[in-house]
């Protein structure tokens, strides 16, 4: 098997790593540590349980393991200081949090050199979807000014944004395309990983009031450069850039485009720069996740509202930080601060129908369901924004969330799935795994629903929600000591849930599918 990670390459069956065409040279137990904390990558490795597979039960000091970790840690360019690759858990063990793509070379081929290899046919996931696929990677800030980063990832999301309203393309999200910010990266391997024929790179440079916009499309699967253009111009015109940018990396991919598409995604978000400014520096903070940073990214949208009432994106984007208030226990209000989440949300899907703003239709939608148990309202916004956007990751998943809490689990398991391919390196990733779990919860199907769960809570222990999957699954399954330990991590969170209150957390239609959540959760240790 042949592991694939950054710009190595692990060979267990030659056992080799390699990075490029150059051999690392490792001790045989340094490549076994690192071989098993990549075969076993889904969840955390426990010093026992690294001391029984690599060292077959003897004994040895922390401080001979230690060495080892850290040797692991150079081989591939890592540090304890860094911990980008192996993870330390205080007091649990050790994870390798890096993105991992395998392949097994077919029978036959036996390529002796990492170059070789590349050319080899090997089988490998995600596979190239059966219509033309493309990634925007984050463009370079190219100002000199950190400050300006959020103007150029801002740039990066619209343009995703054009390319993904047209329905014959098929367009990575956002989250997994951000994965690559600040990273060299090589065209095949992020092909590989992210399952697409096409990447566009580029950057941005702002100085006062104009913006130069360079960009170049690369065929992933060659690594060839098909198209290269620089757009200059005014920060009065970012609208039109933009859409440059996006038409032509369609016009390189296909000459023959229906008129109707084109004038779909030309559409600008708002007129006003200066609420579309604090847009981009609430998502921003948005996307930082904390309780700081969302009463921050809350107070920005709310700035672009005031600026532009008509802009759909903020209201929905707003109304989400209620919801993620709701998600994580942090709301101080209850009652105030989820009627102002309705209302913005209900907004959002107003001016997302005038607009054709599937975001905020996304957004927004959602959050009525979430906050307020109106699926009807929520699943036909959120419907419309699927309609409008094929290639919305995040609408697929909170479709998900919706026809679960409906009792619709298998589609809401193939809407999780689809979400999943769309971002297949999502860093909310977690949140998609959760859902399948509790979907799965919900259909009875308990030993699946611990699967996803335990993914889920192991990539984000802090996920309240993960925490409640993990918990009812484990109790479920009478996995009792698990379930009581996911529940002090879930009560840890959010000491305020219980089995009285727990209708206004989920709003769960079917009263069988509530029954099975709330006798998971009591079991596992939520008091009445």
């Amino acid at each position: 098997m042949r592991y694939l990670f950054g710009d190595y390459v692990l060979d267990t069956d030659r056992r080799e790593l390699s990075r490029g065409s150059e051999l690392i040279a490792v001790a045989p137990l340094v490549f076994d540590t690192l071989a098993h904390l990549i075969e076993n990558r889904e969840r955390v490795i426990s010093k026992d349980d690294l001391l029984g597979a690599v060292w077959r039960g003897r004994i040895v000091s922390e401080s001979t393991l230690a060495t080892h970790i850290n040797a692991v840690r150079k081989a591939v360019g890592d540090s304890g200081e860094e911990q980008r690759l192996v993870r330390t858990v205080a007091r649990k063990g050790f994870r390798f949090v890096g993105v991992v793509t395998e392949a097994r070379l077919t029978a036959g081929s036996g390529p002796s050199t990492t170059a070789e290899a590349d050319e080899a046919q090997f089988r490998t996931t995600p596979l190239l979807p059966d219509k033309p696929s493309i990634a925007v990677l984050p463009f370079q800030n190219l100002s000199g000014d950190p400050e300006q980063e959020y103007f150029a990832d801002g740039m990066v999301e619209d343009i995703i944004t054009a390319l993904s309203r047209l329905r014959w393309l098929f367009v990575i999200a956002r989250n997994s395309s951000f994965t690559y910010k600040g990273r060299a990266v090589d065209a095949k391997q992020v092909g590989r990983e992210l399952g697409v024929r096409y990447l566009v790179e580029g950057g941005v440079r702002r100085s006062g009031n104009r913006v130069r916009i360079t960009t170049q499309l690369v065929d992933s699967t060659t690594g060839m450069h098909l198209w290269a253009d620089r757009c200059d111009g005014t920060i009065e015109d970012i609208f039109d850039l933009q859409d440059k940018v996006a038409f032509s990396v369609v016009g390189a991919i296909a000459r023959r485009l229906e008129q109707i598409e084109i004038e779909r995604a030309k559409r600008k978000p708002t007129e006003s720069l200066d609420a579309y400014d604090y847009y981009l520096r609430g998502m921003a903070a948005f996307n930082r996740r904390t309780n700081e940073a969302n009463s921050e990214a809350l107070c920005l949208f709310r700035k672009a509202i005031e600026i532009d009432p008509g802009f759909a994106t903020p209201y929905g984007m707003a109304a989400w930080c209620y919801v993620w208030r709701k998600i994580n226990g942090w709301l101080a209000d209850r009652g105030q601060e989820i009627n102002e989440a309705v209302r913005l949300a209900r907004h959002a899907i107003d001016l997302g129908k005038d607009n054709d703003d599937a975001a905020a239709l996304a957004r927004g939608g959602h959050a009525v369901a979430f906050l307020v148990g109106d699926l009807t309202s929520g699943i036909a916004s959120v419907d419309r924004a699927l309609a409008l956007n094929p290639n919305l990751a995040t609408a697929w998943y909170l479709s998900g969330w919706l026809r679960a809490y409906e009792g619709q689990t298998e589609l809401a398991i193939e809407h999780f799935a689809h979400a999943m391919r769309l971002s297949p390196l999502d860093p909310t990733y977690y949140q998609m795994q959760c859902g399948t779990g509790f979907a799965h919860l919900l259909a009875g199907r308990f030993d699946e629903a611990l699967s996803w769960a335990d993914k889920a809570f192991q990539d984000e222990p802090s996920y309240i929600s993960a925490a409640a999957v993990a918990a009812a699954s484990q109790a479920l399954v009478g996995r009792k000591k698990e379930a009581r330990a996911a529940m002090h991590r879930l009560r840890q969170i959010d000491p305020t849930l219980r089995i009285a209150n727990l209708r206004e957390w989920f709003p769960i239609q079917r009263p069988e599918h509530f029954a099975k959540w709330a006798q998971g959760l009591q079991t596992a240790g939520l008091p009445e």
